[in-house]
């Protein structure tokens, strides 16, 4: 191919496309069509000349053209702040809401899960000396001891911080492990149910369990239900793959991926508040009963917005995915 006289005969085009683009905000309907004509004229152009007569010079202007003009075509969308309302107010909560009938009874069991080991512990002396030497369990459960001081041990935002970015990464670890048939997530949860259930069961064996609950209760009522959500999510990701429904195995597991990486984001903002509880509120002076309110107000206020915005939201139709014109294409699948 001879360069030079391909460059002659096209350089019009081009130079038109170049035009069209820097007033693409100003076009016609008929402006716009020749626009679409001409990158996709543009385009072949750029192929033809990578593959027989590659010139660095045209070849850089051409591909920038060539990326101008799709972007001018297909669209670029930009995250604005009624996206982040729409996720606030409709996308999260609907998500949750849609994932209640995995992460309550996940809630429920783990509970009963955590009470039983703490009552195992609490009532057999020969389990509780297989965890630490008997003066290492006095230090622990005295009071003004390791469990009590936990909590004022480091600065209120520093301790909040950590708390957070420990949390935040144990669910998303939950919402992400999930797609390997629920066991990594069954793993977590059972590992933050020992460490509650041994916590409740040394102090109860010291007779400090109102101690220990007023010291967890403020925080982790709105923390274990964030963790719950993210296990449970966790586990319908994962059940997807064994059972997608009536969808293929890829556009379901998709769909609730999607969905579950949302979450993921709405509960680190649920864990974000939780974690200042636990930092600011959990080590304050405040009467017991005032500090278990504001862990129950912090909890109460999270389920109504998730039963009540989420399940308005869910019935208008709202899952928590992205909006179909954000999604990729894809084939219809026969029921």
């Amino acid at each position: 191919m001879d360069l030079d006289v391909f460059v002659t005969a096209h350089r019009a085009e081009w130079d038109r496309l170049d035009t069209l683009l820097r007033h693409r905000r100003k076009l016609s309907g008929a402006e716009v069509d020749e626009l679409v004509a001409l990158y996709q004229r543009t385009a072949t152009h750029l192929s033809l000349i990578q593959s027989t007569a590659p010139d660095p010079q045209l070849t850089g202007r051409l591909t920038n053209l060539v990326a101008r003009a799709r972007s001018a075509v297909t669209g670029t969308r930009r995250a604005s702040w009624r996206d982040v309302t729409h996720f606030l107010t409709r996308g999260f909560p609907a998500a949750v809401y849609r994932a209640r009938h995995w992460w309550v009874p996940t809630a429920l069991l783990s509970t009963v899960l955590a009470a039983v080991i703490g009552w195992w512990i609490g009532t057999h002396p020969e389990v509780q000396s297989s965890i630490a030497a008997p003066d290492e369990l006095r230090e622990m459960t005295r009071p003004g001891g390791e469990y009590e001081t936990y909590y004022s041990s480091h600065p209120a935002a520093s301790f909040a911080a950590q708390v957070w970015t420990n949390n935040a990464q144990a669910a998303a670890m939950c919402l992400v492990l999930g797609a390997f048939l629920c066991f990594p997530v069954l793993w977590i949860l059972f590992q933050n149910m020992l460490n509650l259930g041994v916590g409740a069961g040394l102090m109860s064996s010291a007779g400090r369990l109102n101690t220990f609950l007023g010291l967890v209760l403020p925080h982790g009522l709105l923390e274990l239900t964030a963790v719950f959500v993210a296990a449970g999510t966790g586990l319908r990701l994962g059940w997807t793959l064994i059972d997608p429904g009536t969808r293929s195995r890829r556009i379901a597991l998709a769909e609730e991926g999607r969905a579950a990486l949302g979450m993921a984001i709405g509960l680190a903002l649920v864990l974000f508040v939780s974690g200042a509880i636990e930092g600011f509120v959990t080590p304050s002076g405040l009467p017991t009963w005032a500090r278990i309110t504001i862990g129950i107000a912090a909890e109460l206020a999270f389920l109504a917005y998730v039963y009540v915005l989420g399940g308005r939201a869910t019935r208008t139709g709202e899952t928590g995915d992205l909006d179909r014109t954000d999604r990729s294409a894809s084939a219809p699948s026969a029921a």
